[in-house]
């Protein structure tokens, strides 16, 4: 391990000289030879941005051997859409300001940015460049940080692994056999490989969780409306997806929370720089609500992540799933309503007919599925909508609730594969997913922690979720279970 990391909390705070994690951070360093070159995927996004500050490194060496380090894995892990590496090179040659500058990134390919390419994860938009992009992605080039290109998504976003017809399977750095999880799952796949030390995400059902438990990362989402408004224009009966990043440390994603986070009702979080003195009240559990068995190496993480917490202090209980499953069965059927909805305004935009040559099985599962209870989506609604007072109230006597992220680790390349039939693969994703979407529905926050590994070698992540609002105690908590078993010591084994 590199020596410019140091993973204590005093560590961390020292390094960073407190709110220095993003005002003195990257300021504009012009590209001067460095005078040490430290071991650069040993470096967090903060560490990065302050070898830049300090001159041991410039902002064109560090995107150099990030796309010498992306040349290399992608052939292994396919998690690169389209890459943007000439771009990349001339925004880091040029004198550049923002707390981040001249850390690289990845946006997700889901989001559009100005004159790039946008496939969605889909056969249907191979060829479709952007025109415009959102005030997020603006906001995260502001910090200063470089885009190498796309990372993969699964069509649209709408299933749990990475896997689309249109690029093929990304696959986990731990072990390639197996799924990165979705959808941000290149995102993942790219930090997790030390690529990049962050990548853009996104979670409309779990899809920041996800691939964070699945690559051994973290991944924050955050409450809704807390982030800059991304690609929509037109506003939806329930918004239940939120962007972030996948990031190695807990410290980066609080710094980019902070960096990136608007005004809301709620008031802004802040700078998180490190656990809180006073301990919580936190409650777990491992069973599903919709009584899908939970794999027992998940479980056991589970259980053990409990027991580090308090043997920290805090006050920890264990529970039963305090949610109803039912509410499940109607975001299912929103999800749906957003694939007929999808695939509707292509056709309108193309005048074109949409077939199996163009969108993938499973997406037309979810339209068939949406057509056939197209009578229960008003119903549906109106109960998500009333979901988030079931939510607060979990949370009554609690500060926040640990659970796993999955069911069970990694599955296999083609277990979920979207050209299976749709009710198989449909059984398989509501038995795998099941602790994620609560979230996305109430508009909480809720984070995954990297905290095991399977027998297999592959990771396992911890959620932690509180109410609408919460992401502090979220964060200081994560900070002591980083602490207390650091992640960023274990690596995959990729040539680099």
């Amino acid at each position: 391990m590199n020596p410019m990391i140091n993973l204590s909390r005093r560590g961390a705070l020292k390094s960073t000289a407190a709110i220095g994690v993003l005002a003195g951070f990257g300021c504009g360093k012009k590209n001067e030879a460095p005078s040490s070159a430290p071991d650069l995927t040993n470096l967090d996004a903060i560490a990065t941005a302050q070898a830049i500050k300090n001159g041991d490194v410039t902002a064109s060496e560090v995107v150099e051997a990030a796309i010498d380090r992306a040349e290399k894995a992608n052939p292994l892990i396919n998690a690169i859409t389209t890459p943007y590496y000439d771009t990349a090179r001339e925004r880091a040659a040029q004198a550049g300001d923002g707390p981040w500058f001249g850390v690289p990134t990845f946006i997700k390919d889901l989001t559009h940015v100005i004159g790039q390419r946008t496939t969605y994860g889909s056969r249907g938009f191979a060829n479709y460049i952007a025109s415009t992009q959102s005030t997020l992605v603006s906001s995260i080039f502001a910090s200063g940080m470089i885009s190498l290109g796309k990372s993969a998504t699964p069509e649209f976003g709408l299933t749990a692994t990475t896997e689309p017809v249109q690029n093929g399977a990304a696959r986990n750095p731990w072990n390639r056999n197996h799924s990165t999880g979705g959808s941000s799952g290149g995102a993942a796949a790219l930090v997790s490989a030390r690529v990049t030390p962050v990548a853009h995400a996104s979670d409309g059902g779990g899809s920041i969780r996800i691939p964070a438990s699945c690559c051994g990362v973290v991944g924050l989402k955050p409450t809704r409306g807390r982030m800059p408004t991304a690609d929509r224009t037109e506003p939806r009966p329930l918004e239940v997806s939120e962007h972030g990043v996948e990031s190695l440390t807990v410290r980066d994603t609080a710094a980019f929370l902070a960096m990136m986070e608007v005004e809301t009702e709620l008031g802004k979080v802040g700078l998180v720089e490190g656990p809180a003195t006073a301990r919580k009240k936190i409650a777990f559990h491992k069973n599903t609500s919709s009584g899908a068995a939970v794999d027992p190496e998940v479980a056991a993480v589970t259980d053990e992540t409990a027991r580090k917490l308090e043997a920290l202090g805090h006050e920890v209980s264990e529970v039963r799933d305090p949610f109803d499953a039912s509410v499940l069965q109607d975001f299912m059927i929103y999800w749906a309503a957003g694939a007929a909805q999808t695939i509707s305004d292509w056709e309108k935009a193309t005048g074109q007919k949409a077939d199996y040559s163009t969108f993938e099985p499973f997406t037309y599962g979810l339209v068939e599925y949406y057509v056939a209870r197209q009578s229960l989506v008003e119903t549906a609604i109106g109960r998500l909508l009333s979901f988030e007072r079931d939510y607060r109230a979990a949370f009554a006597d609690v500060d926040l609730i640990l659970s796993p992220v999955l069911a069970g680790p990694p599955p296999e390349i083609g277990y979920l594969s979207t050209t299976y039939a749709f009710p198989l693969v449909f059984e398989r994703l509501s038995e795998y997913v099941a602790f994620t979407q609560y979230a996305n529905i109430s508009g909480a926050p809720a984070m995954s922690v990297p905290m095991g590994m399977s027998a297999t070698n592959l990771p396992i992540g911890v959620q932690l979720a509180a109410a609408p609002g919460g992401e502090r105690a979220i964060l200081e908590v994560a900070y002591e279970l980083e602490e207390a078993a650091p992640w960023i010591v274990k690596k995959p084994d990729l040539p680099f």
